[in-house]
């Protein structure tokens, strides 16, 4: 009797099983991975291609149509990777002889400047919050840590209560992969974190066991979105144009400016490659030429 031909729902979640197991990718690139691998199943779907008849036209084909759907070259360097991995995983499964994706090159998508926040807008951000009410001594530990540390949001939502380290005023983050570094924070973020983990936390999670640090209101652990949500609350009261992750940019850049060097700033980051940290002496170099045009009269018309 032949072998029963697999559903899509069920080979994308063999193919997330498998990214986690075998790749050891985060749970987070895996669910990408997963969500852009059944964009491509439907679509071959939709276009009557059997699966095992992929071709590398078909692949191209396939990045065409993404392109006349509106998107951008980094969103389709995300589909290569993507299929790259999903290939790797059929040939695997012995459904393709070879990993037709790994003749697709990745297009070098124009990297943007990240958005950066002045001290003083930060300063104005964070102090919107209203300190007098229990969520708002929360909100003011987590985004001054994200601040102060440069996290991910992701981080942030899962960092647990073990991993602070509040005499010795260090963190341990677990980011992208499941890489682990510790992270230093100052005194404010210090005095915020025991005002909440001493007076609001206990009252929030009762007599529950909850090992991420931030909760809400149930005592549970603060989703990634319950953080973005919360965030563009503060971003409509204080006036100031920004999202989490801006924090985390206006953190690496504010150290460079004040004389920190490139590879410790990697390493606070948890940037596997250097390159990507570069990106932060451009915002300064920019900077700079602003004041440059600003006082230097020289070239002034």
């Amino acid at each position: 009797m032949p072998e029963a031909k697999p559903t899509i729902s069920a080979l994308l979640s063999q193919f997330y099983s498998d990214l986690l197991l075998v790749d050891r990718a985060s749970r987070q690139t895996a669910a990408t991975y997963r969500i852009a691998a059944g964009e491509f199943l439907y679509w071959c779907q939709k276009e009557c291609i059997k699966l095992r008849s992929v071709t590398i036209q078909n692949l191209l084909y396939y990045l065409v149509w993404r392109r006349t759907q509106g998107c951008g070259e980094l969103t389709v360097a995300k589909d290569i990777s993507a299929l790259r991995a999903f290939g790797a995983f059929l040939v695997r499964c012995q459904f393709w002889p070879e990993n037709h994706a790994l003749l697709l090159d990745r297009p070098k998508a124009s990297r943007r400047l990240p958005k950066v926040l002045s001290i003083e807008q930060v300063e104005k951000l964070l102090s919107v919050i209203d300190v007098n009410d229990p969520f708002g001594i929360r909100d003011s530990a987590l985004f001054e840590l994200i601040y102060s540390c440069g996290l991910r949001i992701s981080e942030a939502s899962g960092l647990l209560v073990e991993n602070v380290h509040l005499n010795e005023q260090i963190i341990l983050v677990r980011g992208k992969g499941d890489k682990e570094r510790l992270v230093p924070f100052g005194e404010p973020a210090k005095e915020k974190l025991v005002r909440y983990l001493d007076t609001v936390r206990p009252a929030l999670v009762k007599n529950k066991s909850v090992k991420e640090v931030f909760v809400n209101r149930w005592g549970n652990a603060l989703s990634r979105k319950g953080i973005w949500k919360r965030f563009q609350e503060l971003e409509a009261l204080s006036g100031v144009n920004a999202k989490v992750h801006t924090l985390r940019h206006s953190f690496a850049t504010h150290l460079l400016s004040g004389g920190a060097d490139l590879r410790s700033v990697q390493e606070l980051l948890g940037h596997a490659d250097l390159s990507t940290t570069t990106i932060y002496t451009h915002v300064t170099d920019k900077e700079l030429e602003n004041l440059h045009h600003e006082y230097f009269p020289g070239h002034k018309k």
